[in-house]
């Protein structure tokens, strides 16, 4: 792996902690990719042996140390400002990588102007043969703001028979592992610092689609993802993190004539979720989206400001928005009408 700062791409890696994780990744970043690439590690102010490791093993990686944990979003920020390459590469610290991977994703982004993001396809480390929950084969939305993806809606997680092979556009690309052009992301405004860590890329990737913009999946570029390793999945705080920034998201992101008529129906599926989660005694959960809910109401700055951003980009409308999504509630539609594959959604036509 040729390292020069003036390569086409710098790859940014954000990372807290877990010098055998970074270890294994940088090794793999080294061993599957065949052209020069920058790679800049933002250290979230690690308390391990990370940088020693970095420093004795990589000494070609550029290492920028920050004073506090600035999470995902403030850590990949600060590597997109210090990059001078055309496009930048944002990889979680705990993924592996198949050769010529990079490639793949350069050759499709350059393959039509208009593309702003190109994810790879992401499979499990821990469950060979399946998908990553993390964004799985590309990731969607439905109106109301929750998120899945192609080869994993929920609790329900596909093997890899190559039924997701087509380059499709898509909503959103995982933070574990997209190509972007750097130039783009600056002029969107980066990633929103206020959502500290989950659902930042797919804000992100909204504000690009009211720009005009497309994301799109690169199903010959594959990774492995040891999902799940940083901030578990059951925790209160991942659980907290993703209805809030979900809410967030939503409220920010549509106009006003759309979200006065969708949050009610929004605040209803919340209010579903809070109840079922009660009675089935998943606690956090009713109580991540109770907080969740708080927050929102004690941040109403923060929601103007955002919504000003989002006007400020936009170039297409609401209608143009919600032929990328789901039209309907992909809780209802799994839950209730037990449709657990991607492949059984109605879409609608782009």
């Amino acid at each position: 792996m040729p390292i020069t700062n003036d390569s086409e791409v710098a790859v940014i890696i954000p990372h807290y902690n877990g010098v055998r994780i970074l270890q294994d990744c940088l090794q793999s970043l080294q061993d599957n990719t065949n052209l020069p690439v920058h790679v800049i590690l933002i250290d979230n102010g690690s308390t391990d042996s990370s940088l020693e490791m970095v420093h004795r093993e990589f000494p070609e990686v550029q290492v920028l140390q920050m004073e506090e944990n600035l999470g995902f979003a403030g850590g990949c920020n600060a590597g997109i400002r210090g990059a001078d390459s055309e496009f930048v590469l944002i990889l979680n610290n705990d993924t592996i990588h198949r050769k010529g991977w990079i490639s793949h994703l350069l050759e499709r982004i350059q393959a039509a102007d208009d593309i702003a993001v190109v994810q790879p396809k992401i499979h499990s480390y821990q469950n060979k043969g399946k998908f990553d929950y993390s964004g799985a084969a590309g990731g969607e939305m439905d109106i109301f703001g929750f998120p899945f993806a192609r080869g994993r809606l929920f609790e329900n997680i596909e093997k890899d028979e190559h039924q997701y092979d087509q380059e499709d556009d898509i909503f959103w690309a995982s933070g574990t592992a997209f190509l972007a052009r750097r130039k783009l992301i600056i002029k969107a405004g980066l990633f929103d610092e206020d959502f500290f860590a989950h659902m930042e890329e797919i804000d992100l990737d909204w504000r690009l689609h009211l720009m005009g913009y497309r994301i799109v999946v690169e199903p010959k570029a594959v990774i492995w993802h040891r999902s799940g390793y940083t901030l578990g999945a059951e925790t209160f705080l991942k659980k907290y993190l993703n209805h809030r920034n979900s809410l967030f998201m939503f409220i920010s992101n549509y106009k006003l004539f759309t979200t006065g008529y969708l949050l009610p129906l929004r605040l209803v599926l919340d209010w579903l979720s809070v109840f079922s989660s009660f009675f089935k005694g998943d606690f956090k959960r009713s109580a991540a989206v109770i907080k969740a809910h708080f927050w929102i109401l004690c941040h109403p700055l923060k929601i103007l400001k955002k919504r000003s951003k989002a006007k400020a980009l936009r170039k297409i409308g609401d209608f143009e928005i919600m032929n990328k999504l789901y039209i309907g509630s992909i809780a209802l539609t799994y839950y209730l009408f037990k449709k657990k594959k991607y492949s059984s959604l109605n879409r609608p036509a782009a």
